[in-house]
């Protein structure tokens, strides 16, 4: 899954980079029954996982040119990038709330992993004279959200999921709610396009919140998930043969009660 964009509806788009981030600040809820830190909650993970994602994603033609070997994106360098991206769309900055808040605490959490995840990653990124790292905003989003669910224990979990049949990775396949709701729901032409969804529902046998915030195939997504369906794409799988504007993937997320 690549870094898709969100459906059209937002007046001003702060720039082509940040295009893709723009509607979760503004979207409206599915709301069948949440409370609203929660909500606040989950969105502000989703907005902050996608602001970093953003940054892998500009910089894809930086991390993959073989002839440049130190690339300059250390940990603090994309959290501070992302930091940035985050206030242009929120107005917030996540190291402001507070941190004795169950918000501020899993922010907290997510920012480190994204440091840990970018340092960790340093000898793959900065690798002399090797083209296609396979560095992609993909992976990098499900390392961070693998290392994120490590720091925080069974409170909440983190996840881009989509339809089982444009989910590369075993790990990433939708659980059966996610899966109904995607087909039933995001999928449905009756859903408001960039509309979230969220209500208390179980996960692995546990009452969370949950929300699922839908992704859409942008332009620069095609090149891996488009057409001819079955092509053979960059990073070595098949094409989905997905289209301009379709679902592509979700942000899932769950807070534990």
């Amino acid at each position: 899954m690549c870094t898709p964009r969100w459906s059209p509806g937002v007046a001003r788009r702060p720039s082509v980079l940040l295009a893709a981030l723009a509607v979760l600040a503004v979207m409206h809820v599915d709301s069948w029954a949440h409370d609203e830190e929660d909500l606040k909650t989950a969105i502000s993970l989703a907005n902050l996982l996608r602001a970093a994602r953003t940054v892998i994603s500009a910089n894809q033609d930086l991390i993959n040119d073989a002839t440049i070997g130190d690339k300059g994106l250390s940990g603090q360098v994309v959290l501070g990038n992302a930091i940035e991206n985050y206030r242009k769309l929120t107005g917030g900055d996540p190291r402001d709330v507070d941190p004795e808040s169950r918000q501020g605490r899993l922010l907290a959490a997510q920012m480190v992993a994204v440091v840990e995840v970018m340092d960790e990653n340093q000898a793959t990124i900065n690798s002399p004279n090797v083209g296609f790292k396979g560095f992609v905003p993909a992976v990098f989003a499900r390392l961070v959200n693998e290392r994120f669910k490590r720091k925080i224990g069974d409170e909440a979990e983190v996840k881009v999921t989509g339809p089982p049949e444009r989910v590369r990775n075993r790990k990433a396949r939708p659980d059966q709610w996610e899966s109904e709701m995607i087909q039933n729901k995001l999928m449905s032409p009756k859903w408001p396009k960039g509309d979230v969804l969220s209500m208390v529902a179980q996960n692995d046998g546990r009452e969370a919140f949950r929300l699922l915030v839908p992704e859409y195939y942008g332009a620069g997504c095609l090149a891996c998930h488009g057409e001819p369906r079955g092509e053979i794409d960059i990073t070595g799988y098949p094409k989905e043969g997905g289209k301009l504007g379709e679902l592509g993937s979700t942000i899932s997320v769950s807070l534990f009660r």
